[in-house]
C-alpha cells in the first residue's frame, strides 16, 4: 500500500500549481477566469456540460455538493486557445482642418502656381487620402491642423533630401526585422519641365501624408511591435506599450539625419543588436552554402548500423567545436565510409551531446540531430531571428540590471545581476496542452515547504475520475478538503456535484508537487517556479511536461539568487519544516518567455526547436498586418 501509495502522489506530482494558495470557499478558480464570471461559474461549473433536459443541482447540506447522473459525461476545463488575428482598424485621415495655406522655404504668401517663388501650398493637403491606425492618424492631424509647422518632405515644387533620407530607412526595414512593404512609399512622378501646377501640387502633397504616415508607423513599429501579442492567443498577456508620436515629425523635420533619427527608434539593448547581427550575417550568408541533411526514422543507438553515419560524421566535422575536432582528429582520418556506429564514432558523438547540452549517452535523436546539422536551415534561422526582434519589441526596452529570464523553448532559466548572467538552470516548462505563458512580472516572495492548492482544472480533468471509482483517493495521498470552507474527508463529498466550492491542497511534505520551496510573481495565471520530486524530468532533453508553472532544477540557488542570501540560509529556512513566507527585498523583474532565437551570455546566438508552434502563428500576424495595410484606400 505505501508504495501504491507514494506512486500516486508522484504522478500528481507531474501537476504543476496552477493556484497561488490553497483555494478558499468561493476562490477565484481557473475556470472562472476562462469564463470570466466568476458569480455564475461558483454555482453552476457543470452547467454547460449537462445533458440536454437534465436540471443541475442546487447543491447539498453537509459537505454533499448534490448528485449529477452518474452516467452524464466527466467534465473539462480547457485552457486559453489561439486565435485568428485581427488586425488593427486604419481610419481616413480627418484632413478637413489641413487647408491652411502656407508656404516652405519662404516666410512671405504667395500666390498659388506662382512662379516667383516655388513653394507647394497647404491648400491641396485637404484632398490628400491616407488611411493609418487611429495613433497615427491623430498625430498626423495635430501636426498639419497647426498652420506653423511647415511641411516636413517637401520643398517648393521638389521633394527634400530629408524625404530621400527618410525613405531610405523604410527600405532597410528589413535590417531590424520590419517588412519594408509596410512602409514603402512612391515618390511623385513630377515633370520639372512641363509642369501642370495643380497636378504637381496635389501630387506632393499626397505624397507628403503618405510618407508622414509611414515615418510614423515604422517608429510606432520599432518601439511596440508591428502586431498586438493579445490577439495572437490567450497565452500571450503584454500591457502594450504607448508610443509618443507627437514630436516625431517636428523631430524628424528639424534633424540634420532625418533617417539616422528614424533608424535610432530601434530597440538598442545587447540582446536585440546581437539578434540584429545575426540576421544581417545569415542574410549576407552565400545561400547556395551545402546544408549536411541527417535522415533518421527513430533513434540510433549504439552498436545499431545505419546508412547516415557518413552525413553524421560529416555533420560532426563541419558544426563540431575545434576542441572536439582535435580531441577525436584520430577517428575523423580513420573513417573512410561504412554505416557501423561504431565505439569511436559513439565517443565521439558522446562528447559533441556534452558540449550541446544533450543527455551525453551516444543515442541520435532528433534533438542530437538538430545540433549535429547547426539545428536549422538559414531560412528558418532568419525567421526566427525576425519573431525574435518582434517579441523582444512586447518586453521593457531596457531588461534591468538584475532580472530572471525563463526562455521556455531553451527550457531554461537565467539570473542576472549587474548586467550580467550569474545563474542559469535547466527548467520544466507546461506541456503542448498546458502550455506556460508568455508575459512580464515581478518576484516578490519566496515561500519555503509550500502548501500546494490544487487548481480546478486538475480536480476536474485528472482527480474527477479517480474520486468517482474511489472517493477515499484524497484522504488516502494525505490531501486536505474543504467544503465551503469547512473541512470534510474526501469521501463524504459527492463527486458527482459541482466542484465549485470545494477546495484540496496537499500539505507540505517530501512529496509535494511543489517540492522544498516556489518564487511567487502573483499574476492572473498563477504561474510561478518551484521545486519539485520529479529530479528525473531535468536530465530529459525535451522538458514541456508541467501544468504550466517552471520547475527549477536548482531551486535553491535561484531562491537565494533572488533574496540576496546564501544557500545555506535557504536551506535552514527549509529545515525548520515550517511554511512561511519571506519577501525577496527589492522586487526583481522576471520574464517568462518564449524565444525560439536567443543570444547566450557570450552574444552567441542560440536556435530552439519551437516546442508550443507559436512562431507559425506570429508570422500569420505579420502577413495579415501586411495585406491589411496594403490596402490603403
Amino acid at each position: 500500500m505505501t508504495f501504491v501509495l507514494k506512486s500516486a502522489v508522484s504522478a500528481l506530482a507531474v501537476s504543476c500549481g496552477l493556484a497561488m494558495m490553497a483555494a478558499p470557499a468561493h476562490a477565484y478558480t481557473l475556470m472562472d477566469m476562462l469564463r470570466g464570471d466568476r458569480q455564475r461559474t461558483q454555482s453552476t461549473i457543470f452547467m454547460d456540460q449537462m445533458p440536454p433536459g437534465r436540471v443541475a443541482p442546487r447543491g447539498g447540506e453537509g459537505g454533499s455538493l448534490g448528485g449529477l447522473d452518474p452516467e452524464a459525461p466527466l467534465p473539462k476545463v480547457s485552457g486559453p486557445r489561439y486565435y485568428t488575428y485581427k488586425t488593427e482598424a486604419l481610419q481616413f485621415v480627418d484632413t478637413s482642418k489641413f487647408a491652411d495655406p502656407i508656404v516652405t522655404g519662404a516666410v512671405a504668401e504667395v500666390s498659388p502656381g506662382s512662379d516667383s517663388e516655388p513653394v507647394v501650398q497647404r491648400r491641396f493637403l485637404a484632398q490628400a487620402k491616407v488611411r493609418a491606425n487611429a495613433d497615427v492618424a491623430k498625430a498626423l492631424e495635430t501636426y498639419y491642423s497647426d498652420s506653423r509647422n511647415p511641411l516636413v518632405w517637401v520643398d517648393g515644387n521638389q521633394i527634400n533630401e530629408r524625404a530621400q533620407s527618410a525613405m531610405a530607412a523604410l527600405a532597410d526595414a528589413a535590417s531590424v526585422g520590419l517588412d519594408p512593404a509596410d512602409y514603402a512609399v512612391q515618390a511623385p512622378a513630377v515633370d520639372p519641365a512641363n509642369p501642370d501646377p495643380a497636378a504637381r501640387d496635389r501630387m506632393l502633397t499626397q505624397f507628403e501624408l503618405e510618407l508622414s504616415a509611414k515615418v510614423l508607423a515604422f517608429v510606432q513599429d520599432t518601439v511596440r511591435g508591428r502586431i498586438d501579442p493579445n490577439k495572437i492567443s490567450g497565452y500571450h498577456d503584454f500591457q502594450r506599450k504607448v508610443v509618443n508620436l507627437a514630436p516625431v515629425l517636428k523631430l524628424a523635420r528639424m534633424s540634420p539625419n532625418a533617417g539616422a533619427y528614424i533608424a535610432s527608434r530601434s530597440p538598442d539593448s545587447p540582446q536585440f543588436e546581437a539578434l540584429k547581427a545575426e540576421l544581417a550575417k545569415l542574410r549576407a550568408a552565400d545561400s547556395n552554402e551545402e546544408q549536411i541533411v541527417i535522415s533518421l526514422q527513430g533513434l540510433l543507438k549504439p552498436g545499431d548500423s545505419s546508412s547516415e553515419i557518413a552525413n553524421i560524421v560529416k555533420a560532426l566535422q563541419k558544426h563540431g567545436s575545434e576542441t572536439l575536432k582535435t580531441d577525436h582528429a584520430a577517428t575523423f582520418a580513420a573513417y573512410v565510409g561504412g554505416s557501423d556506429y561504431s565505439p569511436d564514432i559513439v565517443s565521439l558523438v558522446e562528447d559533441f551531446q556534452k558540449e550541446h547540452g544533450l543527455k551525453p549517452d551516444g543515442v541520435i535523436g532528433q534533438a542530437t540531430v538538430r545540433a549535429m546539422t547547426g539545428g536549422d536551415t538559414n531560412a528558418s534561422k532568419i525567421d526566427k531571428l525576425v519573431v525574435a526582434m518582434e517579441q523582444v519589441r512586447w518586453l521593457p526596452e531596457d531588461l534591468g540590471s538584475r532580472y530572471v529570464m525563463i526562455n521556455q523553448p531553451a527550457y531554461m532559466a537565467y539570473y542576472h545581476n549587474d548586467g550580467k548572467e550569474q545563474l542559469s538552470m535547466r527548467v520544466v516548462v507546461g506541456g503542448k496542452n498546458n502550455q506556460t505563458y508568455f508575459f512580464n512580472d515581478e518576484i516578490e516572495t519566496v515561500e519555503f515547504n509550500p502548501f500546494w492548492g490544487v487548481p480546478q482544472s486538475i480536480i476536474i480533468n485528472e482527480m474527477l475520475p479517480k474520486l468517482r471509482s474511489d472517493p477515499n483517493y484524497l484522504d488516502q495521498l494525505g490531501y486536505e478538503v474543504e467544503v465551503n470552507g469547512h473541512a470534510v474527508a474526501s469521501s463524504s463529498v459527492d463527486w458527482y456535484g459541482s466542484t465549485a466550492n470545494v477546495s484540496v491542497r496537499q500539505p507540505p511534505s517530501s512529496d509535494n508537487a511543489l517540492g522544498e520551496l516556489k518564487i511567487l510573481f502573483p499574476n492572473s495565471h498563477a504561474i510561478y517556479m518551484h521545486d519539485t520530486p520529479s529530479k528525473s524530468f531535468f536530465k530529459r532533453d525535451m522538458r514541456a511536461l508541467s501544468h504550466g508553472c517552471v520547475r527549477l532544477a536548482n531551486p535553491r540557488a535561484m531562491a537565494a539568487a533572488v533574496l540576496g542570501t546564501t544557500a545555506d540560509d535557504v536551506a535552514r529556512q527549509i529545515a525548520s519544516g515550517q511554511n512561511h513566507a519571506v519577501k525577496v527585498p527589492q522586487k526583481i523583474p522576471v520574464y517568462v518567455s518564449y524565444f525560439t532565437a536567443w543570444p547566450n551570455k557570450d552574444g552567441v546566438v542560440e536556435y530552439f526547436d519551437d516546442v508550443y508552434g507559436r512562431d507559425a502563428y506570429v508570422d500569420k500576424a505579420f502577413d495579415a498586418t501586411t495585406k491589411a495595410r496594403g490596402a490603403q484606400i
